[in-house]
């Protein structure tokens, strides 16, 4: 959208997830919760997003290298204080800016388009996010005037008694006309309670200037959780979990029982495969078309996975890639490993790739036929059609032709061919 920038606000120390890491680079299926609302901003198409950082912000630049606008929040003075720091990256700029939280994992794309579709289309001076909840106890209740118009949100250590018991409540993401929104930005007062400047407030100044504002209500008040503990990520990870394996549903694969099935976000899985119980796939994972996984299969970041082909019970593939038709059934593990076309890996294989030093690489050609049990140090190359003997354990640099077959420990290629 050419008349729309955002602003994401990440500058919080999250004090309650007790860590090292700042909160919005903690991972969530597989990817830190800040590159969610990054995904938001990219998706409905602005043109400039500006992130705000404070707590550790070298670690958060790092992350985001040179993708992004950052701007920094000295003192941790509140979000209408965040947001008045990022003005100076929109000087003459008179479109529409769309404010996020960083921490917020669980806002839908479709959700953030609609607000805005709704926000030109009134032409209002602001528009937010609300949802009902039966149990509001935190988060800010909005205050409603004549004709339900929203005319203020109060945070709840503002709120009167009365004001408690409402039970629609703010999610956190705005939409304004950014001349109208750094205007009356600078007339926010400190909150004498919390010593911060609230974004929220700004609703209030407008109502009173006679402004238009308006609100879009979300169906699942989830979306603006914010990450601030342990607890949350963990349930932030369950919302994003059941929405990664109904989507891959919806695409015509099977998931044999969702509630074990663990599927990081950035993943591919083909048509007509099939997803057994106890199954881990991690994040960038991708697997072709009518193939069988697990159970109690663990596929780990850099695994390529061809067409119709099975990784069975109590295996794990690591930065590898299986081609068509090969099988792993079980008690295998392959990392860094080239496999060709219909191969058998037998049950107990392992590619013992680390060398103490550094990851080698095995090559597995195609129709190969690795025995139970045997162990490949890499780097090691199998040829097609080859065959290692059950337990046999092939040596660092070992390379076994074509059709041969290797057999002891160490193994020793046999003079006849395989037939």
């Amino acid at each position: 959208m050419k008349d729309l920038r955002a602003i994401i606000l990440a500058a919080g120390k999250g004090t309650r997830m007790k860590s090292e890491t700042p909160k919005v680079l903690h991972p969530v299926c597989g990817k830190p919760t800040l590159q969610y609302v990054l995904d938001v901003t990219q998706s409905i198409g602005s043109l400039k997003t500006c992130v705000v950082l404070g707590h550790k912000s070298e670690l958060v630049k790092r992350y985001l290298g040179k993708t992004v606008t950052t701007v920094i929040q000295k003192k941790l003075l509140g979000t209408a204080d965040a947001v008045r720091c990022a003005q100076g990256s929109f000087r003459n700029y008179r479109g529409h800016i769309l404010i996020l939280c960083g921490d917020t994992p669980l806002l839908r794309k479709e959700t953030i388009r609609t607000l805005i579709a709704k926000h030109k289309r009134t032409n209002a001076d602001g528009t937010f996010l609300t949802a009902v909840v039966q149990e509001p106890a935190g988060y800010g209740r909005i205050i409603r005037g004549e004709g339900r118009k929203a005319v203020a949100i109060r945070e709840e250590k503002d709120a009167s008694d009365y004001e408690k018991n409402i039970v629609e409540i703010n999610v956190g993401v705005y939409c304004f006309k950014s001349s109208v929104l750094f205007q009356y930005l600078k007339e926010i007062k400190v909150n004498e309670k919390k010593k911060e400047f609230y974004l929220t407030d700004i609703i209030e100044i407008l109502s009173t200037k006679g402004l238009r504002i308006e609100t879009l209500e979300t169906d699942d008040y989830r979306e603006g959780l914010g990450i601030n503990s342990r607890e949350d990520l963990a349930v932030a990870a369950s919302v994003l979990r059941r929405r990664v394996l109904s989507d891959f549903m919806l695409q015509g694969v099977t998931i044999i029982d969702p509630s074990t099935t663990h599927i990081d976000s950035d993943v591919r899985i083909g048509q007509d495969t099939v997803i057994r119980p106890f199954t881990v796939i991690e994040n960038g994972v991708r697997i072709g078309k009518n193939c069988i996984i697990g159970p109690f299969t663990r596929l780990r970041p850099g695994t390529r996975i061809g067409n119709k082909v099975e990784v069975g019970n109590f295996a794990e593939v690591s930065r590898s890639r299986l081609g068509d038709l090969s099988r792993m059934k079980h008690f295998s593990f392959l990392g860094d490993a080239e496999v060709g076309k219909d191969v058998n890996i037998g049950a107990g294989v392992v590619t013992a790739n680390y060398d103490g030093k550094n990851k080698n690489k095995t090559s597995i050609l195609d129709q190969a036929f690795v025995g139970s049990d045997s162990i490949l140090v890499a780097p090691v190359r199998i040829g097609k059609q080859a065959m290692t003997g059950a337990g046999c354990v092939v040596t660092q640099g070992k390379k076994v032709p074509d059709r041969r077959v290797i057999v002891g420990v160490p193994g020793r290629i046999l003079d006849k061919k395989r037939p």
